[in-house]
């Protein structure tokens, strides 16, 4: 059995007396895809925020190639990258500015080969000399995946990755990021509004309730648990409260 490549040990993180993540703990494990769902407000955002050090914990611990990240933090995050809808890139520089910014950040070798690859396997290419506030929310968020490669990363926190992109291109974007899984046998942690993708992506399910961790599983046993017939209906249903209990 393979250890674990990231462990959350009785996360607690809390905002004003409000327990936003309230003593959660799990694993991730080497090549694996592991979907983070909630409705909005469960601490999915806390939670990846607190993997990438940029809000501490109030309570708990996170270890991450069995190292406590607190202290390690330097030496674990050159192995780790993370894309998200939500995050700004430099908007006066191009695409390929930017992504060269990011790998001399993270202190790439073979930097302009590394740049092409990404752009090659993210379809961005014809925009690479294109300021990045000149582009449209699907194509940053293309530059922003691209990114998250750059480094060769062993763990990928990716938090709604296709939320801006056409159906053509997510579809793309998630059997790209099977593929690497498998080839690479990165470990990705992942947060989607999209129960659909998260169903056809994800080999584990962790869902979150009011900050909470209320089932675990593959998603068929995530669906077996709360009687229902895809993840959307689990969603809906636990997001009104109906199923918490059971």
């Amino acid at each position: 059995m393979f250890s674990p490549v990231v462990e959350v040990i009785r996360l607690t993180k809390v905002f004003n007396s409000i327990k936003v993540v309230d003593g959660v703990s799990f694993s991730i494990f080497p090549g694996e895809i592991v979907g983070l769902l909630g409705p909005n407000g469960a601490g999915k955002t806390t939670i990846l925020h607190m993997l990438l050090g940029l809000t501490a914990p109030t309570s708990g611990e996170i270890r991450i190639f069995n190292q406590n990240f607190e202290r390690y933090r330097s030496q674990i995050l050159e192995k780790v990258n993370f894309s998200s809808s939500y995050v700004s890139l430099p908007y006066s520089l191009t695409v390929k500015e930017s992504l060269k910014v990011f790998a001399w950040l993270y202190g790439v070798k073979n930097r302009e080969k590394k740049i092409e690859e990404v752009l090659t396997l993210f379809e961005i290419k014809d925009i690479s000399s294109m300021p990045v506030r000149t582009l449209s929310s699907g194509q940053i968020t293309r530059v922003n995946l691209a990114k998250a490669f750059i480094n060769d990363p062993q763990i990928l926190f990716l938090d709604e990755p296709t939320a801006s992109l056409d159906p053509d291109i997510a579809d793309k974007t998630r059997h790209l990021l099977k593929k690497i899984k498998e080839e690479k046998k990165i470990s990705i942690l992942y947060t989607s509004h999209n129960m659909k993708e998260m169903q056809e992506v994800s080999d584990r399910i962790l869902f979150l309730y009011q900050g909470r961790l209320i089932a675990t599983g593959t998603p068929a046993e995530v669906i077996s648990k709360f009687k229902g017939e895809d993840l959307e209906e689990v969603f809906i249903k636990i997001a009104r409260e109906k199923l918490i209990n059971q």
